[in-house]
């Protein structure tokens, strides 16, 4: 087995959010297989494993770093850090969803608030970021100014795209003017949900699904200074071969996109060796 430390592109870029449909792997067999999987060949691929705050009692003083997901609004992050710190739990990130997608800019600045007041409390380290997902059927101008409160507090976003119905699949166009808008923040970034493969395709329940090597191209395009259009039609190719010899120093793009959670780590992991951009174990 290589002991060899992955490339920086592939490092950590995939969360492990077995528990969370279409996966729903019960949680203790779960996280006896995300620890399982730090002993494998390329487990540098894999980052944080993902719960939610409701999880946290059945994970008492577990080794695992956790990315924890606010299952309500702003006022459970101080409840959240509270538990953690009680169990001995390490927590390495928060994502919450802003609740009030009539007032993006007030649930923001009620979730910015939280944190903190989290952190001034002790309850939370500085180094855990936040990541804030703004609902995607905002108006723009809302959207944005959301956006906005997120950088201002040195904060990530978190872009959902995909899920269990078409609606929960952003067009590219969208996607691709919410990472413009994250690179124009200087606001890292995480997506959620739907890129278990490297490609865009169409999948079995007939949606089209995102690739996150799409993800990762786009994102270098879109900093390097590509038009929205650019960065629109690198998000809809379809060739894998086209896509890696158009990828570039993809460990450029992961200071801005720095991971996905998906129910699935194998599927990732087999496209990147069959487009080779891994060896084979």
């Amino acid at each position: 087995m290589s002991t060899e430390p992955l490339p920086a592109a592939w490092r950590g870029l995939v969360d492990d959010a077995a528990i969370f449909p279409p996966g729903d792997v019960p949680l203790g067999a779960a996280a006896a297989e995300h620890q399982a999987r730090r002993a494998e060949p390329y487990a540098d691929l894999v980052g944080t494993f993902v719960v939610r705050d409701t999880d946290l009692p059945e994970l008492k003083a577990t080794p695992l770093a956790l990315s924890v997901v606010v299952t309500g609004g702003a006022g459970n992050v101080t409840g959240l850090a509270t538990l953690a710190r009680k169990l001995h739990i390490a927590v390495e990130g928060i994502e919450i969803a802003l609740r009030d997608p009539d007032d993006p800019v007030g649930a923001a600045r009620r979730v910015v608030t939280a944190v903190d007041a989290a952190r001034s409390e002790g309850l939370l380290d500085d180094h855990v970021p936040v990541y804030v997902e703004i609902p995607a059927a905002c108006p723009e101008p809302a959207w944005l100014a959301a956006a906005d409160e997120v950088a201002a507090a040195e904060h990530r976003l978190k872009f959902r795209t995909g899920g269990l119905d078409a609606a929960a699949y952003p067009a590219a166009h969208a996607l691709a003017r919410w990472i413009d808008a994250a690179l124009d923040r200087e606001t890292p970034f995480k997506c959620t949900a739907g890129l278990h493969h490297a490609v865009r395709h169409t999948g079995d329940d007939r949606f089209e699904h995102h690739g996150f090597l799409n993800v990762l191209v786009a994102t270098l395009r879109a900093f390097d200074g590509a038009a929205v259009d650019d960065v629109v039609a690198t998000l809809e190719q379809r060739d894998g071969e086209a896509l890696v010899a158009d990828a570039g120093e993809l460990e450029r793009a992961r200071r801005w996109f720095t991971s996905f959670g998906s129910c699935s780590v194998t599927e990732p992991l087999d496209d990147l060796i069959a487009l080779g951009l891994l060896e084979k174990p």
